[in-house]
């Protein structure tokens, strides 16, 4: 279980104030008002902004002392965070512990239409390909948390269709606890099991 205990973060001036929790295996839709603090709170379970006070807990363990490389977390930022230098390949095989599971990830791509963009450089794609990539590498890493900030904001609807699918049917099916930052009513109805919205 993931559990948000009264935590607190001051960003620009304001008091930005959260407290839930969600169960493992589930997936939370988080929407809200621009600049109510939905980044920030997927940017503080990253370990990317450190609260004021409050508690950040995974499976009963604190993460709040956790620096961000120890975290059980896998991020996928707005700007899609891709490696430049490395082909979308060598992007999709990072952050592996030993085996990379090339199968799962050529199956992935090939779903989301991507699959012949495997061996160019990251510059060479459209947003939404770059995206698509993203979220490939996002889901399949081996942590178990995922967070996902605006995730399918360059898709054209019939790809959104393809890739909220695919996100949620691969995120029951490795076990992921998902949170989800999505301005789009029809991405928390397909994908979502439930639904955050928070307020100034």
């Amino acid at each position: 279980m993931l559990k948000i205990s009264q935590l607190t973060i001051e960003r620009d001036g304001k008091r930005l104030s959260y407290d839930f929790q969600l169960e493992e295996g589930s997936i939370l839709a988080i929407q809200g008002l621009s600049g109510v603090g939905k980044t920030t709170l997927l940017s503080a379970i990253a370990g990317f902004v450190e609260p004021i006070e409050g508690l950040i807990s995974w499976q009963g363990d604190s993460l709040n002392s956790l620096p961000v490389e120890q975290r059980p977390v896998s991020y996928l930022f707005q700007d899609h965070n891709l490696f430049e230098h490395l082909s979308v390949m060598e992007n999709l095989s990072l952050g592996f512990d030993g085996v990379v599971p090339r199968a799962r990830i050529v199956e992935a791509a090939d779903i989301l239409q991507v699959v012949d963009q495997l061996e160019k450089k990251p510059r060479e794609l459209s947003g939404g390909q770059r995206q698509r990539i993203a979220l490939i590498r996002t889901i399949l890493r081996p942590e178990p948390l995922v967070l996902l900030d605006e995730p399918f904001a360059e898709l054209d609807p019939e790809t959104r269709v393809l890739a909220t699918k695919w996100v949620r049917d691969m995120a029951k099916q490795l076990g992921k606890t998902v949170l989800m930052v999505t301005h789009q009513s029809e991405d928390v109805d397909r994908v979502a099991d439930e639904c955050l919205v928070l307020n100034y």
